[in-house]
């Protein structure tokens, strides 16, 4: 009985000091419930932020899977450029032009102002440049012309895409191989804002090129057109965080591009191409640069209503514009 007192004592005491620091069961499960809501909201908002990368990659990996079905089946080696990938180009072409056209309801207008032969093709960067891989896939599949894209250096290390970058005809290197690509007879597409234009460029649309104009010099290299293109509500379609200043900051200290992005709404996308700039041998590479820009900012004043709007651009779903 003694033991049992002393025993009973004890407990008496500690659940008399969980209840003078509001520790009781009772509140214990409380607490619990509601750190369980904050962690289900957190992780809801984390999902918000980061679906669009997730789900982006997962279309990135997929292609890449079907390449290496493909590259099985038929027994392909490593001429990653021969047309003996047509058929698995072909295949990941679909699967891009599908998502456009399911998610985006994805158009093109001006495919008849590409010239024929290499050229080389300017977008603007929005925060994802999905719209770039819808165009290439669509042009693949509507003429056959294969499209050789410049992508950014952090691009080429995501791990596990290697099939996917050499038979797509990625490439990072600088001005003398992309001057070589279009000499061979290629397109070439380069994004010439970047990192910096899909992170910090925003629903006014700004072109954040600084003084970027490499590939201005290799059009003048190669002696090639330049066709500029640029496509409406892509930033209603894919946003950034990047106006909030820690994420800028280390960026501009770091180059590494760690700012959050949202959206995947499925704003409907028209891409617009412009009349091609031929090649003069008697303008510099900047002056060519500068009538780019201006070839860009007259299509996205031309088509894009500025501010974009979100809802705008939903509703916008609902509309036909026969592709020309």
């Amino acid at each position: 009985m003694n033991s049992f007192s002393v025993g009973q004592d004890n407990m008496t005491w500690v659940m008399e000091l969980l209840n003078s620091i509001n520790m009781s069961p009772h509140n214990i499960i409380n607490g619990f419930m509601d750190y369980s809501a904050y962690f289900f909201w957190v992780s809801v908002l984390f999902l918000l932020l980061f679906s669009p990368v997730l789900i982006i990659l997962g279309f990135i990996y997929f292609s890449n899977f079907l390449l290496h079905i493909y590259k099985r089946k038929v027994n392909l080696k490593e001429d990653y450029l021969s047309s003996s990938w047509d058929n698995g180009r072909r295949a990941v072409a679909h699967l891009w032009d599908m998502y456009g056209t399911v998610w985006h309801g994805y158009e093109v207008h001006g495919m008849d102002k590409i010239p024929e032969g290499p050229g080389l093709i300017v977008f603007y960067h929005g925060a994802f440049p999905l719209d770039y891989y819808y165009f290439v896939s669509r042009l693949y599949l509507r003429t056959g012309r294969f499209c050789r894209t410049v992508v950014d250096y952090h691009f080429s290390k995501i791990p596990g895409i290697k099939l996917f970058y050499n038979v797509e005809g990625l490439t990072h290197n600088g001005r003398t191989e992309c001057t070589d690509i279009l000499k061979r007879g290629y397109l070439l597409g380069v994004l010439p804002g970047g990192t910096r234009e899909a992170l910090f460029s925003d629903e006014n649309y700004d072109l954040l090129w600084g003084s970027r104009t490499g590939f201005a010099h290799v059009a003048r290299d190669a002696k090639v057109p330049v066709i500029p293109i640029f496509t409406k509500n892509l930033r209603e379609g894919y946003r950034t965080l990047g106006k909030i200043w820690p994420f800028k900051w280390l960026y501009e200290r770091t180059r590494w591009p760690i700012v959050p992005i949202y959206g995947g709404f499925p704003v409907k996308f028209c891409t617009y191409i412009g009349d091609p700039i031929p090649y003069d041998p008697n303008i510099s590479a900047g002056e060519l640069a500068e009538k780019t820009k201006s070839a860009i900012k007259d299509l996205r004043d031309k088509y894009q209503e500025i501010p974009g709007n979100i809802q705008r651009a939903l509703l916008e779903r609902f509309e036909k514009h026969p592709e020309k």
